[in-house]
């Protein structure tokens, strides 16, 4: 196994293009791979898929890896390699969920949240059928659709301007949606001082639109314009 100083080295020479060095690495990481793998053993995917898409994270993350990251380049490799492997699972999955399903499952999820809440009872099926105007066999289509796997750039809701999944999740302290909160701080440090800026009072201290204008001395429109742009580049650069 290399020490930290000669991994760095060799992912110097790896992303200046040297083959070696490039294979030096890939061996001396090969069990965090495998390691990463079994976790989506049994999900549909064979084994050697899985092996070939993580193969494509890890190189992405030699190419993408800065030192100035601050963050060792296993810390730095394994959501990158999750993430390839869930793009992939999502993309070519068996089942695919529409966009305008997911829409509606996340309308009545809320819709059966607010009942039980007041009500302190789960709504019948029939009474869901009735509020959104569908059948009951669309309502319980629908209310399977929420357990498939969703990306967190899936819009929340059409009527939501921009906003995704992204800006309402509250990760848990799981490993994977740690790792997962990694990527996107890494993403996130990346950004300019206004971007991060706007990111962090949005998302983070929940702040509104008009409450970020007011700060900035901008006007809510410009701060919505900006939201959009920012989630758009994150969304390019957790995508690669």
């Amino acid at each position: 196994m290399l020490n930290y100083d000669e991994l760095l080295e060799h992912l110097r020479k790896a992303k200046m293009g040297d083959e070696n060095s490039k294979n030096i690495v890939f061996n001396n990481n090969a069990p965090l791979l495998k390691s990463i793998i079994r976790r989506f053993i049994g999900k549909g995917v064979e084994y050697d898929d899985l092996y070939q898409i993580a193969c494509i994270g890890f190189l992405k993350a030699i190419n993408n890896f800065d030192e100035s990251f601050g963050v060792k380049f296993s810390t730095y490799t394994v959501p990158m390699v999750i993430g390839e492997v869930k793009r992939y699972m999502r993309d070519n999955g068996a089942i695919k969920v529409s966009r305008s399903l997911k829409i509606l499952a996340n309308k009545i999820n809320r819709y059966i949240d607010a009942y039980q809440t007041k009500n302190n009872a789960q709504p019948p099926v029939g009474l869901i059928a009735e509020e959104f105007k569908i059948t009951e066999d669309e309502v319980v289509v629908a209310m399977d659709s929420s357990r498939m796997p969703l990306s967190i750039f899936d819009k929340f809701d059409d009527e939501d301007e921009g906003s995704e999944l992204i800006n309402k999740i509250t990760l848990s302290d799981d490993e994977e949606d740690i790792l997962e909160k990694i990527h996107l701080s890494n993403i996130i440090e990346k950004l300019g001082e206004r971007e991060r800026k706007i990111i962090i009072m949005r998302f983070f201290r929940d702040r509104t639109q008009t409450e970020i204008a007011e700060e900035l001395g901008v006007s809510q429109v410009q701060v919505s314009r900006l939201e959009n742009k920012i989630i758009d580049k994150i969304r390019e650069e957790y995508q690669k």
